[in-house]
């Protein structure tokens, strides 16, 4: 008997490769071939002023958006916030949006997850409704940074190393194919649902 597909696809590689972009296209082409489907979770997007990249924000599939990181934000409250690089994390605009997203509901079909990285696992509350949303069963394609050094993210190397997962690393070379790849196994997983 051969093995079920993974319910749970999680796409790697170094920064600036094309995670976001390629989650995104798999993302449109099965709202395309499929327009039923329930989908939930988010995105990420860069926040640019005149070319420059000055934060980042979370982004949920029906288009709702808020801050997850700025570099220009000064206010009283965000001096507490926690840093990573040159960029503040709004810990609390990432709940506000991502987490309702992440609760686990039946009627959902797929569960977009981009990114699980440093950032957003300054939420306490994040990486436990990640770990939910894979072991519910319901498909989930999510983005992971690639290790840096040798070494991984804890809460990136759990899930990494969780049971129900296999990983896709992206390259410049293999966007393409491995978008195709994503695609037909979650359109699968999707249409048994």
């Amino acid at each position: 008997m051969a093995a079920s597909p993974s319910r749970c696809l999680l796409v790697t590689g170094a920064p600036g490769v094309g995670k976001t972009t390629l989650v995104m296209r798999v993302m449109e082409t099965l709202r395309a071939s499929h327009p039923e489907l329930t989908i939930r979770g988010f995105s990420t997007r860069e926040v640019r002023e005149r070319g420059e990249r000055v934060g980042f924000e979370v982004v949920t599939p029906d288009g709702r958006s808020g801050r997850l990181a700025s570099s220009r934000i000064s206010s009283p409250e965000s001096v507490r916030w926690p840093t990573v690089g040159k960029y503040k994390v709004d810990v609390a605009s990432l709940e506000s949006l991502a987490l309702p997203e992440l609760q686990v509901k039946e009627d959902t079909d797929l569960y977009i997850v981009d990114e699980v990285g440093k950032m957003e696992l300054f939420s306490s509350a994040f990486f436990p409704a990640v770990v939910r949303v894979i072991e519910s069963n319901i498909p989930v394609l999510a983005t992971i940074p690639i290790p840096r050094y040798g070494r991984d993210i804890p809460g990136v190397a759990r899930l990494r190393n969780h049971p129900g997962a296999v990983v896709f690393t992206l390259n410049t070379g293999n966007r393409d194919t491995m978008r195709e790849g994503i695609y037909d196994q979650l359109s699968r997983l999707v249409q048994k649902r």
